[in-house]
């Protein structure tokens, strides 16, 4: 029996686009609320998920996730959606409102059970922060110092279930986005440096230490793609599909995703360190750690880019990402962290 097509390969099979677009067209049926409201669902994002728009007429929008498939069971998906909701509800902080099935459940299996889906309310607003690049990273400083503050403080439900952004998800027997050995552009002189890069991670890391202070649940991608900006200039975030445990830190990290080797990084930096030591304070330690962790998601992300070459970002960045992460490690490496 062959595989079932897994949702990066989307953007080149269209056999695989159908099958997420039949899940999507029976997930609407299981939600009264949409019954006879909904012409068909929009495919608007193919990353990991596929998310589709629906149309009710008279403004009134919602958001329908697909899931990937092997990357999350129900369980983890319902422990993403409860931290979300607690994060809402104890802290303010806006967050997207899941809707329960016509069973009163909050995940759906479709397609033979072998797809999840989730319902969600539509978030209005900008995907640009509206006070500029360093004002947007400011916000995510503050808002990762409240998430981080909420999740070490937070009473998690018995069954409550992530995976770990740790050392062996990152560079493990079975990595969690693939081995940067198989990233795109990866010959030998590159494999050196990564390698020297991995070692020097791993050191600085074990030395650094997963106590409570310093590592736990955590979002994993705030990235300002993440962010909705509402008319009233407060930010929503969504996307915690990949939240889990792991270095408060790494959220720092992800925030640069894809951009950690252009010159304005230390400057982006800096503001959200501001903006997030109004919430919570930074040790010395924490502070000489930063770059530790930029290099942790970069070299996380050329694997990302190796396993996910049915995307069009993977395929945009390519060699190239490997080669300015390669320039990145040797200034690392060698002390002179920041990109000239």
């Amino acid at each position: 029996m062959p595989e079932q097509p897994t949702l990066h390969d989307l953007s080149d099979d269209p056999q695989a686009l159908e099958e997420v677009g039949r899940c999507a067209r029976a997930a609407v049926e299981c939600y009264p609320e949409l019954a006879g409201a909904v012409d068909e669902p929009v495919l608007i994002n193919v990353s990991e998920n596929a998310t589709f728009l629906l149309d009710l007429g008279d403004g009134e929008r919602r958001i329908l996730r697909i899931h990937r498939l092997g990357y999350h069971c129900q369980v983890e998906v319902e422990s993403e959606l409860a931290w979300s909701r607690a994060l809402r509800q104890d802290t303010g902080i806006s967050t997207p409102v899941a809707l329960p099935n016509g069973d009163g459940q909050m995940v759906t299996r479709v397609c033979g059970s072998a797809r999840l889906a989730v319902l969600f309310e539509y978030v209005a607003g900008e995907e640009v922060a509206p006070a500029g690049l360093k004002s947007g990273f400011e916000t995510l400083g503050e808002l990762s110092a409240q998430m981080h503050r909420h999740a070490a403080g937070w009473r998690r439900p018995g069954w409550f279930s992530r995976f770990s952004w740790d050392i062996e998800a990152a560079f493990g027997a079975f990595p969690r986005w693939g081995a940067w050995m198989n990233g795109i552009g990866v010959g030998p002189e590159e494999a050196q440096i990564l390698a020297r890069l991995e070692e020097r991670i791993r050191e600085r890391l074990a030395a650094f230490g997963a106590d409570a202070g310093r590592y736990g649940l955590i979002h994993a991608d705030m990235r300002l793609s993440n962010l909705i900006w509402r008319p009233n200039g407060d930010a929503s975030v969504i996307d915690f599909d990949d939240s889990g445990f792991g270095w408060y830190l790494y959220d720092l990290a992800a925030s640069l995703s894809f951009i950690e080797h252009t010159p304005e990084v230390p400057d982006l930096i800096d503001a959200w360190v501001n903006g997030y030591q109004r919430h919570t304070s930074l040790s010395a330690g924490e502070i000489a750690e930063l770059w530790t962790f930029v290099m942790l998601r970069r070299l996380l992300l050329v694997a990302w880019i190796g396993s996910h070459q049915g995307v069009d970002l993977a395929r945009e960045l390519g060699a190239s990402y490997t080669e300015q992460s390669c320039e990145l490690a040797e200034r690392f490496l060698s002390g002179r962290c920041a990109p000239s």
